[in-house]
């Protein structure tokens, strides 16, 4: 407890010294707040699906998805909150969440907050989600061996600079506006996406063809022929990567030991950056000597990569991108050089469709899945065999890619304003009354 109680103090500390406006207050979250935790009835009491007589159990799962409803009977819910309430998920990763927005009884693992008089509902939700308040209960939360949760001592001394209640709704306002966009960005993106993936579903699969590619010299519309991988289009192949690729090779890590092989200006891309996406720079860079010494190839801009290592886990499974700017990569990463049979960015854009299915297909490892190239090298596909409906094909679900990418920028460049309003206005520093 001294760890935290020097850690609190710190932040106090810091806050003093910034100072707050003079008709602000200086409080602590635990003066202003009430926490309270849930229960949990026996597991023989529960049902998964609504029943006449019983009430929803939330768990910190059901924020993120319905998948794993469950119920307990109503005499039962001793601990109930309402769509309003800010719930405080107790476990994690992450520790520390900050969620609302489902109405019923509440389990062990999560925390009503519950605001005094003093402090707006909405106010108390933003405060909460402070980039300096997530830290520091994320750090306390590994202070000992084996042990994680939310330090509620900590939480209820951290400092909290007090406004009116008037100001409390205005500052509440000016940042709810804000998540309104955010979440307006977020549902179209994941509308766009969804729109993509259908129209990869139709037009990589030939199910639906382009208007300059459907028709046969005679004017009579193109048909379909059986093959060994099912249905394809009359004028499509079936073919081997095999024998549409010119080479294919994965990289290396430059020996750690030598301090001076990542001094340099030699983009060097790992496997976790293959975010389906072009990547134009990296989070680590190696010198010339690196890439001497360790014998790397540096890839240019158009290359097609994809993750080769660790495909047991989902958020690798299938990972792939595009090398943006000249790049070396890791020994995770394998890079592929088509022949004239077969458009890089075609390859990209069938691979992020196909990638997590292939993996549990044709990878080999029993704790961990891996590719090699002799492996890559028998992956089966069909394809147009004109490269120009590749090309057209692309052409398209580029734009989509292009479209998604604006719109994630533009959130990414919203959330920063958020962050940015938070510490401005939930300090005092810029006031809007």
């Amino acid at each position: 407890m001294v760890m935290v109680d020097l850690m609190v103090n710190e932040q106090q500390s810091e806050v003093a010294k910034k100072g707050v406006p003079v008709d602000w207050h200086l409080r602590t979250i635990g003066d202003v707040v009430s926490f309270s935790g849930g229960s949990q009835p026996p597991r023989n009491t529960f049902v998964f699906s609504p029943k006449e007589g019983y009430i929803r159990l939330i768990q910190i799962r059901d924020y993120k998805t319905n998948e794993f409803e469950t119920y307990i009977p109503e005499h039962l819910a001793s601990k109930r909150c309402n769509t309003t309430d800010i719930m405080i998920g107790r476990y994690g990763p992450p520790i520390f969440q900050i969620l609302r927005g489902i109405e019923g009884a509440y389990n062990v693992a999560l925390i009503k907050a519950s605001p005094s008089p003093a402090i707006c509902n909405e106010y108390l939700y933003h405060f909460l989600k402070t980039k300096e308040l997530f830290e520091l209960i994320e750090l306390l939360s590994q202070r000992s061996s084996g042990q994680t949760g939310i330090d509620l001592p900590a939480l209820k001394a951290y400092p909290i600079p007090l406004p009116s209640k008037e100001e409390q709704l205005i500052i509440s306002g000016a940042l709810s506006d804000t998540d309104g966009l955010i979440s307006k960005l977020e549902k179209l993106i994941t509308k766009k996406q969804a729109i993509k993936t259908a129209t990869m579903q139709q037009l990589l699969t030939g199910k639906t063809r382009l208007s300059q590619f459907a028709l046969r010299e005679d004017g009579v519309a193109k048909g379909y022929k059986k093959s060994e991988l099912g249905e394809i289009p009359e004028d499509w192949t079936v073919t081997l990567l095999n024998d549409v690729i010119d080479s294919c090779s994965s990289g290396a890590t430059p020996y750690r030991g030598v301090t001076e092989y990542y001094k340099g200006n030699n983009r060097w891309i790992t496997s976790g950056e293959l975010n389906y996406c072009v990547i134009n720079d990296t989070l680590e860079k190696i010198s010339d000597s690196a890439i001497k010494d360790t014998n790397l190839k540096i890839h240019p801009a158009g290359t097609f990569l994809m993750a080769i290592t660790g495909l047991e886990a989902a958020g690798t499974r299938g990972a792939c991108g595009i090398v943006g700017k000249p790049s070396a990569t890791n020994q995770s990463c394998m890079a592929i050089y088509p022949n004239n049979k077969l458009d890089s960015n075609y390859l990209y854009h069938w691979y992020v469709y196909n990638g997590d299915t292939l993996a549990f297909k044709y990878c080999q490892g029993t704790k961990q899945l891996s590719y090699t190239a002799g492996l890559i090298r028998k992956i089966p596909l069909f394809l147009p065999t004109d490269k120009k409906e590749q090309t057209a094909i692309t052409a398209i679900l580029s734009d989509m890619d292009k479209d998604i990418q604006t719109l994630q920028q533009r959130l990414d460049k919203t959330r920063q304003l958020k962050q940015g309003m938070m510490q401005e206005l939930l300090t005092g520093k810029t006031r809007l009354i």
